[in-house]
């Protein structure tokens, strides 16, 4: 499972903010029960010395065992006696202890070595949460997607009947997001502009995320500026740093918008690695354009265009504007 850098970083400071605040407040619970029953602080002590005290056990030999046992009883027994005392004066029994959000990783991510799942799903929050600042991921829902707006008769030049042939693809990507796995297609949703593109790569994206998928989904400008940036910032503070590497190795890539973005010969590089590695690490790419397949290889070169059509596959988005009709209606 990769996620972007970004996504990372803010995930691992909300688990250190958690952690700060149940340690703050433990802190500040342990000055004012030590303030009012001084008892405390010698158990607290006593407690604290069993750590060390199974350290020295492990040079004891055969007799460490046992010494370790009548080590576990007097904690416990130690334990004990600081929550009846706290009980005594009024205070929860474990009003010294530190309230941490997951009791299993104690907000630090990990157990063992192995992610938490409390940090997992922190990591699909935010993912999600970063999609919806970049785009109105809650919006594009696949409920919210209306087949209405598209014409219900045959264009006379097709003869594709453009509500048909939509709630085909909305079928299709319905599917498509509830069967997704790192194994799943690529795709190529194309057609002209305003007519559900985004709202559908969306509606999967989302659908990905929530599943525990790592995705990244940006506009193909937005996700070659970085690129640019990393590639031709220097210092160790970077923030685009490691950028390239996220977008190769995510569970799944959104490209939105391609053909849009300004070409260079550095952004064309970029995409021919992007679509071939992810091709070769058979890891799936949602790209969404409003070139035609004839419109991408004018403004690419073959090599790519070929890549794209032979290995992905392609939904073909008809009708009329559904933006322009949504304004109309709001007129």
């Amino acid at each position: 499972m990769s996620y972007s850098r970004k996504v990372y970083v803010k995930a691992a400071s909300a688990l250190e903010r958690r952690r700060s605040k149940a340690e703050r407040t433990q802190s500040m619970h342990r000055e004012e029960a030590y303030a009012k029953i001084s008892e405390l602080i010698s158990i607290d002590r006593e407690i604290s010395s069993a750590g060390a005290e199974v350290i020295r056990a492990i040079g004891m030999g055969e007799n460490a065992q046992r010494f370790i046992e009548e080590l576990s009883k007097k904690n416990l027994a130690a334990q004990q006696r600081r929550k009846d005392i706290l009980k005594e004066n009024g205070y929860p029994e474990n009003y010294l202890d530190a309230d941490y959000t997951c009791k299993k990783c104690r907000d630090t991510g990990f157990v063992s070595g192995v992610m938490c799942d409390c940090y997992k799903e922190l990591l699909r929050d935010t993912a999600l949460a970063e999609l919806n600042e970049l785009s109105p991921s809650t919006r594009s829902t696949f409920e919210s997607f209306n087949v209405n707006y598209y014409p219900d008769t045959p264009d006379p030049v097709t003869g594709v009947n453009p509500r048909s042939r939509m709630k085909e693809i909305l079928d299709f990507c319905k599917d498509y997001a509830a069967d997704f796995g790192t194994d799943s297609p690529s795709l190529l949703l194309y057609g002209a502009t305003g007519l559900g593109k985004t709202h559908l790569s969306l509606a999967i994206a989302s659908e990905a995320i929530r599943k525990g998928y790592g995705v990244i989904y940006g506009s193909a400008q937005n996700l070659m500026s970085r690129l640019e940036k990393e590639h031709f910032s220097s210092g160790r503070d970077n923030e685009y740093e490691g950028s390239e590497q996220a977008i190769l190795e995510c569970d799944l890539l959104v490209i939105d918008d391609l053909g849009a973005e300004f070409s260079t010969q550095f952004t064309v590089a970029e995409l021919y690695n992007i679509i071939n590695t992810r091709i070769m690490s058979r890891l799936p790419v949602i790209i969404s354009t409003n070139l035609t397949p004839d419109g991408l290889e004018q403004k690419y070169t073959q090599r790519i265009t070929s890549r794209i059509i032979g290995n992905y596959i392609s939904l073909y988005f008809c009708g009329k504007d559904i933006r322009q009709i949504k304004t109309m209606e709001q007129e």
